[in-house]
């Protein structure tokens, strides 16, 4: 029996065994094999035990004809979110989707038209450029300010913009991909009211909401009440907070009754409403038993937060951004005095590191990168050896 108490993270497991995106060439490189594989957003930890337990007792039952959505899959989801985030969720609200990206995908279709343009607070996740793009969308660009090493957003330019009428949706990230920050209720107000004064429809990746730092809570948009969830699409998913992504689905929250029955005849549209029955075992198990594990993970990598700071100390040309949430690092490398491409060369070949490129988040990136520390302290510890080594080197 596999239970909660036998939760590992120090393990070393080799991601190479299996076509891990995060280690496979397509982003790597064919000469990759000796890099520090941290960018992709994803964990080198096992999924919770029990959800491993319960994958592997649905694998011996043998059979895998076609199955419907587990009857307490939803509410799972909906127990966890109450007693998580003091969110209560009506099950009528809620709809499958295969991603998050998916719903952004499809809200954008649905709710928006070919010209029309979606507000995006860069630096961003670089997916929702590809989305608005594929779209046949604009991009609408609010960016966040930085100062004094804090990001904040910008509600005078985001007034500016929801007074467009061009400008029909935003695409909030809450938490935030990849600075780190989670948007206080104060915030989230704020841009709720002036979307609902200007008619502009908020769709929210939630997707890294259950991993934030003391002091930081998640505040759900659509908890903030009635008014704001019904100008809102949720997206949500397992994915990040179990290390799940290969194995799981999403949810999207719609209050509102015209758009959820919308993206209803939309899914069907696609025959994107198919269940996969490791998914559904693998989020009821997660939602249901998995805090415990969440619990570990958090207070781990809070420890590698910690040694990213101290090795920081003695590398004054690179700066931390200090992160609210998320298991993700944005580190300001503006201090080397190197061009994008050249620092994206010096982290590569003089470093060893292979993480996420600033640019990469929209043209504010720009000397920066994203590092993931969801990984072992061990290696960790070798990385920013690499780095410290490097800098110096470069002096």
């Amino acid at each position: 029996m596999i239970s909660n108490t036998n939760i590992r993270l120090d393990e070393e497991i080799d991601r190479r065994a299996v076509p891990a995106l995060k280690t496979h060439a397509m982003v790597l490189g064919e000469d990759g094999d000796d890099l520090f594989a941290a960018g992709v957003a994803d964990m080198d930890f096992k999924a919770p035990p029990v959800v491993l337990e319960a994958l592997q007792k649905r694998l011996d039952h043998g059979v895998f004809g076609y199955e419907a959505v587990p009857e307490h899959l939803f509410d799972a989801l909906i127990k966890w979110l109450a007693t998580r985030h003091d969110w209560q969720v009506s099950k009528s609200h809620l709809l499958r989707a295969p991603n998050v990206l998916n719903i952004l995908a499809i809200a954008a279709s649905l709710f928006t038209d070919t010209g029309d343009q979606i507000i995006v607070q860069p630096p961003v996740f670089f997916d929702f450029y590809d989305i608005i793009c594929e779209n046949h969308r604009g991009i609408a660009a609010n960016p966040l300010i930085l100062k004094n090493g804090r990001y904040t957003m910008d509600f005078d330019g985001l007034e500016r913009l929801a007074a467009d009428p061009a400008n029909k949706m935003i695409y909030l990230c809450n938490p935030h991909n990849p600075i780190g920050r989670v948007w206080t209720r104060a915030e989230l107000t704020k841009l709720g009211d002036i979307c609902a004064r200007h008619n502009v429809l908020v769709v929210s990746d939630e997707i890294h909401g259950d991993i934030t730092f003391s002091g930081h809570p998640y505040t759900p948009f659509a908890a903030l009440g009635e008014k704001y969830a019904d100008n809102a699409i949720i997206c949500l998913s397992p994915a990040k907070s179990f290390n799940v992504a290969s194995c799981c689905s999403a949810f999207t929250i719609i209050p509102n009754d015209e758009r959820r029955a919308a993206f209803q005849v939309e899914n069907s549209r696609l025959t994107v409403n198919k269940n996969n029955a490791f998914a559904s075992v693998a989020m009821e198990a997660a939602y249901l038993s998995g805090g415990p594990w969440l619990k570990a993970v958090l207070s781990y990598l809070g420890g590698n937060l910690a040694l990213v700071r101290e090795c920081l100390k003695s590398i004054p040309e690179v700066e931390l951004i200090e992160p609210e949430g998320t298991f993700l690092l944005w580190l300001d490398f503006r201090g080397l005095g190197l061009s994008p491409d050249d620092l994206t060369s010096f982290l590569r070949n003089k470093a060893g590191w292979a993480i996420t490129r600033g640019q990469a988040f929209g043209p504010e990136g720009e000397g920066f990168a994203r590092l993931n520390i969801a990984c072992t302290k061990a290696c960790l510890k070798s990385a920013l050896g690499q780095l410290t080594i490097a800098i110096v080197n470069n002096r």
